[in-house]
């Protein structure tokens, strides 16, 4: 059985402890807000996608 191919790219960055505690904390309160489980890594991948205008990512 082989994996199966995506169009996402890994990266690896590094950003100050203070935005990652924030973005958790911000990302608890959407998870309740939207009943669902966010990461402030999923934050992320928002803000970068409204900021830019860029399309869906369609393997979400």
């Amino acid at each position: 059985m082989g994996r199966s191919k995506s169009n996402n790219v890994q990266i690896n960055i590094s950003i100050p402890t203070e935005w990652k505690t924030e973005l958790e904390n911000l990302a608890r309160i959407y998870s309740v807000e939207e009943g669902k489980t966010i990461t402030f890594l999923d934050l992320m991948r928002r803000g970068i996608q409204e900021k830019y205008q860029l399309g869906e990512n369609a393997d979400e």
